[in-house]
C-alpha cells in the first residue's frame, strides 16, 4: 500500500493529536490529484512554498480552500497571490510588508501575515531577530500599512535530533509571542511552529498552527 493511499488515515491520526492547534497540510511538490484526495478526506487548509505552484493549484482546486504561503517570498511574486492568499507565514522584511500592502490595496483586501522570526542555529533560515520584530510591531503600523494585518509570528527550529534544543527554540518564540500578544491584543493570535519531525514538541510549547507535509503525504522524490 502506498503512502498516498493512506492520506485519509494520516490526516485522521494527526488531527487526533492536535487539540485546538490548526493543521496546515503542506502540499508542496505534490500533484493536484494528491491534494484532491486530502480534500475528499476533509482537508481545507493547504500550505505551499512556491508562488507559481500555489497559483496553479488555486486555479485547479475548489475555492473553499485556505491557501497559506509558508516558503520564502520574493517581493516581485506577491502580486500573483495577493488576490486569494489566506495567510503569509514568511514575512521577513519591512520591504516585503510594504509590497504586500501595495498589492493588498490593489486587490481591495487586507492580507493576513505572520512575522518570520529566526530562532534556529542555522544561517540558511530567514527571519527577523526578536529585537527587529518587536521594533516593527509598533502602534503606528496599521496606519502605515492599512492593507496588512500582522496576526502573529512563525519560526522554524534547527534541523536537529536534539529535542531539548528544539523545545528551547520553540519556548523562546512562544515567550516572545505572548509578550507581543499582551501588548498588541487579541488580533495577535497565531503562533506557527512545528513541522512533520517536531510538531509534537511545537504543540506542547503552545503552537496554534503546525505545518505538516511528509507525515500526511509521504516524502515525494
Amino acid at each position: 500500500m502506498t503512502m498516498q493511499s493512506n492520506i485519509a488515515d494520516n490526516l485522521q491520526k494527526i488531527q487526533q493529536q492536535l487539540g485546538k492547534t490548526q493543521l496546515i497540510a503542506v502540499s508542496k511538490t505534490h500533484p493536484v490529484s494528491t491534494l484532491e484526495e486530502a480534500y475528499e478526506a476533509g482537508c481545507r487548509v493547504f500550505g505551499e512554498n512556491k508562488v507559481q505552484e500555489m497559483v496553479q493549484k488555486y486555479e485547479a482546486l475548489p475555492k473553499d480552500i485556505q491557501w497559506h504561503l509558508i516558503g520564502h517570498l520574493q517581493t516581485n511574486k506577491v502580486k500573483y497571490i495577493a488576490p486569494f492568499v489566506h495567510l503569509i507565514h514568511s514575512v521577513d522584511s519591512l520591504k516585503l510588508l510594504q509590497e504586500i500592502n501595495k498589492q493588498g490595496l490593489k486587490n481591495q483586501r487586507v492580507i493576513n501575515c505572520l512575522l518570520q522570526i529566526h530562532i534556529a542555529q542555522e544561517e540558511t533560515k530567514f527571519g527577523f531577530s526578536f529585537e527587529e520584530a518587536e521594533a516593527l510591531l509598533s502602534p503606528t503600523l496599521p496606519t502605515d500599512l492599512p492593507a496588512v494585518k500582522i496576526v502573529g509570528c512563525m519560526g522554524m527550529a534547527t534541523n536537529t535530533n536534539d529535542a531539548a534544543q528544539v523545545r528551547q527554540e520553540f519556548a523562546a518564540l512562544r515567550h516572545f509571542f505572548l509578550e507581543q500578544k499582551a501588548r498588541l491584543g487579541a488580533t495577535f493570535s497565531e503562533l506557527s511552529m512545528g513541522m512533520s519531525q517536531d510538531y509534537a514538541i511545537a504543540i506542547a510549547e503552545g503552537s496554534t498552527m503546525v505545518r505538516i507535509g511528509s507525515a500526511i503525504f509521504g516524502v515525494r522524490s
